[in-house]
């Protein structure tokens, strides 16, 4: 019984730190930024979609107008992100608008086979992948194309004591 109870503090505190881990400033800003990109995002969609263009032609525009306010955000308010000159800037723009094509296409893929081939309601794919979409969108993010910033705010955490 005692081993038992042992082994459940341990796995407790396990999942602890891994829930820590998770979900923390970083994930939690990165989530309402995500929310208000999105929002952007749908929007812009059914505008542009309601002014005649066709579904992917709008979701292509729609990506477009979100992804740059996404950059804006993610760079100041979730990773806080400083560019050392404009060279270093272009690189974090570029690695950002590629990661992004990629789910962009995906979204596109997505979009055209659940929507135009098989007929299912656009807001309901619309939206399935716009969860996909944001999983992988910070993966890029953290890993990819802000990763030089985290190991230096690290770093400068690290000397600070």
């Amino acid at each position: 019984m005692i081993f038992y109870l042992g082994a459940y503090a341990e796995e407790k505190t396990k999942m602890n730190k891994l829930v820590k881990k998770i979900i923390n400033r970083e994930t939690i800003s990165y989530v309402i930024a995500g929310f208000f990109t999105t929002g952007v995002n749908l929007i812009s969609y059914e505008a542009l979609y309601k002014l005649g263009l066709s579904n992917l032609s709008a979701n292509g525009l729609a990506w477009i107008i979100s992804v740059g306010f996404a950059y804006s955000v993610n760079k100041r308010n979730v990773f806080h992100s400083k560019s050392e000159g404009f060279l270093n800037e272009v690189i974090k723009i570029g690695k950002f608008y590629g990661a992004r094509l990629v789910t962009l296409i995906i979204e596109q893929v997505g979009m055209y086979i659940f929507v135009e081939l098989l007929g299912i309601y656009r807001w309901i794919i619309k939206g399935s992948l716009a969860i996909i979409v944001i999983i992988l969108n910070y993966i890029f993010s953290k890993f990819y194309i802000f990763k030089e910033d985290q190991q230096k705010n690290t770093c400068r955490n690290i000397t600070k004591f």
